[in-house]
């Protein structure tokens, strides 16, 4: 990785402030969701939130600028270049070396805040809870060595079922390989594939800070609802008679059942919207549940109904 202070764009001498700031202003540019049109534009965000997982904290600032680690946060330790990254001191860690609360500010003195605060700040989503701004990939939320530590990694990865209810009601559970039964917030607008970090709730070691759990959404079909975005879409039937004369047909949503008013002539694929009948919003309130109506030929006075066709088509 470049020098840090190169990627923020900030001189060695660079306050506190003013590396936060640089930070802000990256991060903010190259969001992933947010900078579609740059090709490049994750590795940037990965880059520039590397680079702050060093100037971001005040003791690895201070190793950094002292030679003692390097761009990637790796201790520079003479006589060990041999290890290609393993840990010569058997999972022992050094204090201050990466130690801390998972996303946030201090680690130990250090009074930035930390990448994932800001990033919660910038795009309006709290990390720590499950959530992650605008939906990338959580593997680019932390990318330094913060992230898995000396002795390999404690991040654990598992999939979660989620239904169209889980996502009505914002929460799903999984379980994790510990055995562990675990409860978490879904993001609004879920979409299948989607990955939620859950800070702290990963693998767990003496003398190391906890890894992350990485949840991978798996969306459920339903066999009622299909979820578009924050819009539900359905199907009813809908009775010959009904269609024709007009009048009240009864419609499943997701807080139950209610009567849809259908008006007179009413032809199949008409799509009637229910407000505020679909799944919650990014910003708030909720989606709309779509309605597509199709008409259902009854079983009983078939022959008279065919005879009534052939009649309006002209024929004997």
């Amino acid at each position: 990785m470049r020098d840090p202070y190169t990627v923020l764009g900030v001189s060695r001498t660079a306050s506190e402030k003013e590396i936060k700031a640089a930070f802000r202003k990256l991060a903010k540019r190259y969001h992933p969701d947010q900078n579609k049109s740059e090709k490049n534009a994750r590795e940037k965000f990965n880059e520039i939130n590397q680079a702050y997982e060093i100037l971001g904290d005040r003791d690895k600032r201070r190793k950094f600028d002292a030679g003692e680690i390097d761009a990637e946060g790796k201790p520079r330790f003479a006589g060990f270049e041999g290890f290609a990254g393993a840990d010569p001191f058997g999972g022992f860690e050094f204090r201050g070396a990466g130690r801390g609360r998972p996303g946030g500010a201090p680690f130990g003195d250090a009074g930035f805040a930390g990448a994932e605060d800001i990033l919660s700040e910038l795009f309006g989503s709290s990390l720590g809870r499950g959530a992650r701004p605008g939906g990338f990939r959580a593997d680019t939320l932390r990318t330094g060595p913060g992230a898995t530590g000396p002795g390999g990694p404690l991040d654990v990865s598992v999939t979660a079922q989620v239904s169209v209810e889980d996502l009505a009601r914002g929460k799903a559970s999984v379980r994790l390989p510990d055995g562990r039964q675990l409860s978490f917030s879904l993001p609004p607008e879920a979409r299948d594939g989607q990955i939620v970090r859950l800070a702290g709730q990963g693998g767990r070691q003496p003398g190391r800070r906890a890894g992350d759990a990485l949840i991978t959404l798996a969306l459920v079909p339903n066999p009622r609802f299909e979820a578009i975005g924050a819009d539900l879409r359905t199907t009813a039937e809908l009775p010959l008679a009904t269609a024709v004369h007009g009048g009240r047909l009864p419609v499943d949503t997701l807080d139950g059942r209610i009567a849809l008013t259908v008006p007179p002539w009413t032809s199949s694929g008409k799509v009637f919207r229910l407000k505020g009948k679909g799944l919650p919003r990014k910003g708030g309130g909720h989606g709309d549940l779509l309605v597509n109506v199709a008409i259902r030929l009854p079983d009983e006075r078939r022959g008279e109904i065919e005879a009534m066709m052939r009649r309006l088509a002209g024929e004997k």
